[in-house]
This record gives structure tokens, sequence and C-alpha cells, in this order.
């Protein structure tokens, strides 16, 4: 599929009953612009309020993920949001009659073929991915979730549950693919212990709950016949008729796949992290999550894109590919006019340096002394000696050669480099190198943040046989 943000052909139009309100509902699907993202909108209520699918406006994670804004509520959002996100649809206005999303059969798979029945349509504008630049955790103590995010360059999910539970035990699910989620993920429904559901019925949830909508796993033989009666009454489902064969499913329902409670919990995390409001590239480990926890880490991602927000991370934990010794054997450069301490990246046509600039270096002694400020043409050289370096990695036996600078165009400072900023060179190839000339485009990012540019030509040379 392209990298465009993309929405529906047409209009989708179906009905169903809420879960835990038990009121049937109607529900509109309506295609929206780039950048529009999810929004509900309650056409029952005066002025039809739009609530914005986000993380921040999500006031409980009990059975199901909840927003609400200037008090008025959606309930239950995961599995439509985990469809819309599953099948790569980016926006849409979702218009419901009522205050909680259609629970259908209790998984995504109803709103899937919806969608593929309406079509997608690609929109103009590309999509803005949050990526991960670095390993991110997260774990409530107290519940025993525990989550782990690194980069990736795709959207992949890795679940783990365990429960405890002779008949659930522990489980484990993944998708390697976005691609994967309406095979592998979508047509798995949502799960509840029999034990659970006295205690759901007494808080005044799971109105709409049915055996149809779930899957209700039994962990003990001989349940007497009026015990299930009256939690049957309690459910108001007098008539539904049990069949209990002991520690299994409720009247044997049969699972889609063996590990099918891990791969809805793997839905619910695709659901609930659709509440960022951007499409996710990285690797996302969760054990024995949960709403509370999907939500939290939901709300963590959205916080690094705001600190992120106008910077451009780089790892610089990780092992570089040139230290300082192995910069040496190829610059002609020494102390003090040696001004890059790593490598970090070199590809076909990029490399990435890095300088870490201390209040010991020796032109802070005479350049606003009291206010040091990195010289703007020493951030260039340093700059220069980075696509020097890429230019020697060109050829063999580099120490042989040299690089002449031609000219240096379009150079923009924007933002002091002060004692303290690591600050991190990434060169381009602007054309392919021909004749021994390298042109080149580079930024200076200190602190994450554009700090200078410039685009700059040179000429290798062969100096010494």
């Amino acid at each position: 599929m392209s990298e465009n943000q993309t929405t529906l052909r047409k209009e989708i139009k179906m009905s169903g009953v809420g879960l835990h309100t038990g009121e049937t509902v109607k529900i509109n699907i309506l295609p929206a612009p780039a950048n529009h993202g999810y929004k509900f909108q309650r056409m029952d209520l005066e002025k039809q309020p739009i609530i914005k699918a986000d993380a921040d406006l999500v006031i409980s994670t009990d059975r199901g993920t909840t927003l609400e804004k200037n008090g008025v509520r959606v309930y239950t959002t995961e599995h439509l949001l985990a469809a819309l996100y599953g099948m790569q649809v980016d926006n849409v206005l979702i218009q419901i009659d009522g205050p909680e999303i259609p629970i259908m059969d209790g998984s995504a798979m109803v709103f899937v073929e919806a969608i593929e029945t309406a079509g997608i349509k690609e929109l103009e504008l590309p999509r803005d991915y949050f990526e991960f630049q670095m390993n991110q955790p997260y774990e409530d103590l107290d519940r025993g979730i525990e989550m782990l995010a690194v980069p990736y360059p795709e959207f992949r999910l890795t679940v783990m549950v365990d429960y405890d539970s002779p008949v659930l035990g522990t489980q484990h699910a993944n998708i390697y693919s976005i691609e994967d989620f309406k095979k592998d993920i979508a047509p798995c429904r949502t799960f509840v212990f029999l034990r659970e559901l006295e205690e759901l019925a007494r808080a005044g949830l799971i109105k709409g709950g049915d055996i149809d909508n779930a899957i209700v796993l039994v962990e003990r033989d001989n349940i007497p016949k009026e015990e299930l009666d009256e939690l049957a009454a309690l459910l108001g489902k007098e008539h539904l008729e049990i069949d209990l064969r002991g520690i299994g499913t409720l009247n044997n329902a049969e699972l889609k796949f063996v590990n099918e409670p891990a791969r809805h919990k793997l839905l619910d995390i695709i659901g609930d992290l659709a509440l960022v409001g951007k499409p996710i590239k990285g690797h996302i480990l969760a054990a024995r999550p949960g709403h509370s926890g999907n939500v939290s880490f939901a709300k963590i991602i959205k916080q690094i894109m705001t600190n992120q927000k106008g910077k451009k991370l780089f790892d610089l934990n990780k092992e570089p590919l040139y230290d300082i010794n192995d910069i040496e054997r190829m610059l002609p450069h020494r102390y003090p006019f040696l001004m890059v301490d790593k490598i970090m990246e070199i590809t076909d046509n990029r490399i990435i340096g890095v300088k870490n600039v201390t209040m010991n270096e020796p032109f802070f002694q005479g350049h606003f002394p009291g206010n040091p400020v990195m010289p703007g043409v020493l951030q260039i050289e340093a700059m220069a000696q980075v696509g020097g370096i890429f230019a020697l990695s060109q050829v063999d036996e580099p120490e042989k050669y040299m690089t002449y600078f031609m000219k240096i165009d379009d150079v923009r400072f924007k933002r002091k480099v002060i004692p303290g900023d690591s600050v991190v060179f990434e060169l381009e190839l602007i054309s392919p190198i021909r004749r021994g000339i390298v042109h080149m485009k580079g930024i200076a990012y200190a602190n994450g943040e554009p700090a200078a540019e410039a685009e700059m030509m040179a000429q290798i040379v062969k100096e010494r046989d």
C-alpha cells in the first residue's frame, strides 16, 4: 500500500448492540480529509458534539476504553479503532446515535469486512509516522503489566498473557506486519471468565453480552444448575440455554485459534494505540497487557511526540561505526582542529557523525568569553570533516587521499551551539560521486534541533602512493 494517508471510498452504515450498555446503536462511518484522524460524533445529543480519538481523553479503561469530552462519552472504542488502524484507514468521522460502539461478534472482523466493502481511498498527503528512536519501557507493578518498545522499521507487536488459569494458562501472540491484521488478528473475539460474570453484571456492565459475542472461559467442573440459572437471570438471559461440559469454554465454543485470547489482547493494544493519533513504527512487546496499560503507554508516546516536536533524535549510545582512532587514520586533522568524535552510520548516500562540545574547547577562551558559543565557521568545518570522511570511505586506502572543498553554499545558522551540546551532523549526497567530486547537503542538529545547514562540494585527490 502507498505511504500516503487514506480514507474510505464511501460511507459505511451498520448497527448493533453495545456490550456494556445493551443499547442498540446505529453507526455511520464517513470518509474524511487528510490529517482529520479518527473522530466520533454523538448524533443523538444536542449540537452533535465531536470527540477526537485521543489517549488524553480516556476517562475509563474498565472492560473497555471510554472517551469523554465536556461530559460527553463514547464507550468501547477499541475494536472499531483496531479495525481502522489494522486496515490502514487513517481518516474517518464515526457518527453514532448512542453512547457505545456496537460489540458485533466480539471481534473486529465485522468492521474489517465493512471497510473492505466500502473500499479505501488514497489521499494526497503522506502519512506522518511516529517512530521510536530508542527503547521505551513501561511497567505497572500492581497489575503486573510490562511493555517495551524498541526501534523497528515497521509496526510489530508481540504479546504474552498469563492468567494462572487451567483453561487459559500462558499464551503468546504476535503480528510481524500490519498487513497480517485481517487474517491473523481481526477474527479474534473478546473473552471473559465465567467467575467474572456475576461481578461484571452487578457492576452494571455487559448488559449486551451474549455467548455469540464473547468467549466464556470455564475453570471448574460440576457447577450446579441453580447457580447457572441465577447467573443467567442476573444477566437478563433467563432463556439462554447453557451447555456446560466442564473446564473449557461455555457451550463448547470452538476457538478460531489455539491462542485466540492472546490474539484478542493484541487486537485491543492496536485499538488503544490508535489513540496516539499517528501510525507507529516500532516493535512493541507487552506482558499481561490490559486497556489501562495500553492507554498509559499511548499517553507516554504522545508525550514523547510533544518532546520531539521539531526535533530529530539519534541513538548516540549504540556502538559507533568509527571511533576517534579510526577517524585519525582517515583524516589528516589533529587537535585542536579535529572536530569529529565518532561516526555512527554510513550508507550509500548518507553519513552521520558526532561532535561533543565541551567547555574545554580551545576556541572558547577567546570567542565570547563569559558567554561561550561555538563559532559558526567551526560548525561548518566540523560538518565538512564529516563529509570528508564520507568521501574517503568510498576509496581504497583512504589515508593516501585528501579532500579539498570547491565551494560551500546556502549556509544558515538556526540556533547557538554551547558547551554540553552533542552536535550530530547528517549529510546526504545531492548527486552521485563523479570524477572524485562529492556534492552533499548537511544539517547539524544540537540536541535534536537544527543548528546549522549547508551545501558542500569537494574533490577527492590522491596525494600519496
